[in-house]
């Protein structure tokens, strides 16, 4: 099966993902947002759904859709209901995303995902894009991204993320979003590469 060249982009909450991606999405790559599909299967999947509402009790859902703001405020102090909710959903993201894969005939693909090495997701892909801005910058990014969010609640979600220099070590390339260097060749570089592999 030739299956095409894979690859992930990662990076702390406001660091620019989406905005990468869209780039790529512009030139013509298929993209993946993990975070977007865990959502929609965590509506539309019946195991899923099945499996929530045993965990977190009816209350999960409202009106056909998980209340995220109800788990939110669950598995932000417990752990282990964290874990066994992502035990509930990786495994079938994963999948959902291997068969997308190989129903693609572009030379390569890109897979969005905020929690990569942390879910492990990033073991099926062959190169690993981490997206970088100052932590500065992205708070104020969120803050007018997502108006219901205060400053000390994104703070929080930064410390509960994979430190940055971490996520540069296990990525095999950084793009700088920091709004220092121009990001427009940095990402046609890397998309030269990826069509020659």
């Amino acid at each position: 099966m030739n299956r095409p060249y894979q690859v992930g982009v990662t990076g702390g909450i406001g660091s620019g993902k989406s905005l990468i991606c869209q780039v790529f999405a512009a030139l013509g790559v298929p993209v993946y947002n993990a975070d977007q599909r865990g959502k929609w299967l965590t509506d539309n999947d019946p195991e899923i759904v099945e499996e929530i509402t045993t965990l977190f009790g009816k209350e999960a859902y409202k009106n056909g859709h998980l209340d995220r703001p109800f788990i939110a405020n669950i598995v932000f102090n417990d752990p282990e209901k964290l874990t066994q909710l992502n035990h509930i959903i990786h495994p079938r993201v994963g999948k959902d995303y291997t068969s997308w894969v190989e129903a693609q005939t572009y030379p390569y693909v890109i897979k969005e995902a905020a929690i990569m090495f942390e879910s492990g997701s990033h073991k099926m892909l062959d190169k690993v894009i981490n997206v970088y801005a100052s932590e500065a910058l992205r708070i104020k990014r969120v803050i007018g991204r997502d108006k219901f969010r205060k400053e000390e609640e994104i703070k929080a979600i930064i410390k509960k993320q994979m430190p940055e220099e971490e996520r540069q070590q296990k990525s095999d390339y950084t793009v700088n979003n920091n709004e220092t260097i121009m990001l427009l060749p940095q990402l046609l570089q890397l998309h030269e590469a990826f069509m020659n592999e």
